[in-house]
């Protein structure tokens, strides 16, 4: 043909070719490009998301009752260390009591468990009692002496009181505040024995038979029985300690009782 008489001479040039047609003439730009980042084929590899969060949230929570559970086992552990040092007795406890004069260390609302504090309370004041009774059979037997009760009695009834109220608080409330305190049941024991004798002598005194002195060391009832008719004060004064002695031996046997129970509850 002759070009010359073409009315497009570039006819017979190669076509102009889209890259981004779908053509037979497409360029190879679009499979390098697919080739190279992986898109357009049926068996590329699929990016994997993690579907399993409820069981990593389960094996946290797991992990964390573990060691919640392992940090109360170790304040366990250093509980009962601190019990067993308080009860070998080496920390020294300042003395508070009574808040005007202290002579010993008693703090029961912040040492004893809190199920256990009204029990030691009237185990408290079972021991403030027996000084009660003391005092007052040291004053009822003064007056006996001074109105011819001989000097013996006095001097007994001063043997009773300077006895009596150390020696109850170091033989059995004392054991008593400590094994409520640490759990001792060695210290529980040592307090049965020693407040059932506690129990004999307030029995005995509430009683005061004549086999020392003619009773009269101790107001009971057979000492108030015995004096009355001499002086009608007097014998006022021991019925008043026999009362102390009865109430005495009464709250006596029911913190036995309670104790006892809260004892025996324990173990």
């Amino acid at each position: 043909m002759n070009r010359g008489n073409d009315p497009n001479p570039f006819d017979d040039e190669e076509p102009e070719v889209n890259p981004f047609s779908q053509g037979a003439g497409k360029s190879r730009m679009p499979n390098v490009v697919a080739s190279t980042l992986g898109f357009g084929r049926k068996h590329d590899a699929t990016v994997d998301i993690p579907l399993d969060n409820m069981n990593d949230s389960r094996k946290k929570e797991k992990e964390l009752s573990t060691w919640e559970a392992d940090l109360d086992r170790r304040e366990r552990d250093i509980k009962r260390r601190e019990a067993a040092v308080a009860s070998a007795g080496v920390p020294v406890d300042d003395k508070n009591w009574p808040p005007f004069f202290p002579l010993i260390h008693h703090d029961i609302a912040n040492e004893i468990p809190v199920h256990a504090q009204r029990l030691q309370y009237f185990a408290f004041a079972s021991w403030l009692g027996i000084v009660l009774c003391l005092v007052f059979n040291v004053i009822a037997v003064t007056i006996c002496w001074i109105r011819g009760g001989g000097v013996k009695i006095f001097f007994l009834a001063i043997i009773y009181a300077l006895m009596g109220v150390p020696l109850s608080y170091v033989l059995w409330y004392r054991p008593l505040y400590r094994a409520v305190r640490t759990d001792s049941a060695l210290k529980f024991g040592w307090f049965f024995l020693f407040y059932l004798i506690h129990i004999g002598f307030c029995i005995l005194a509430a009683i005061a038979p004549p086999i020392v002195f003619q009773g009269r060391s101790l107001t009971g009832i057979l000492a108030a029985i015995d004096v009355f008719s001499d002086h009608v004060l007097v014998g006022i004064f021991y019925l008043l300690g026999f009362g102390f002695f009865c109430l005495e031996s009464l709250l006596s046997l029911w913190v036995l009782q309670k104790v006892y129970a809260y004892f025996r509850g324990n173990k």
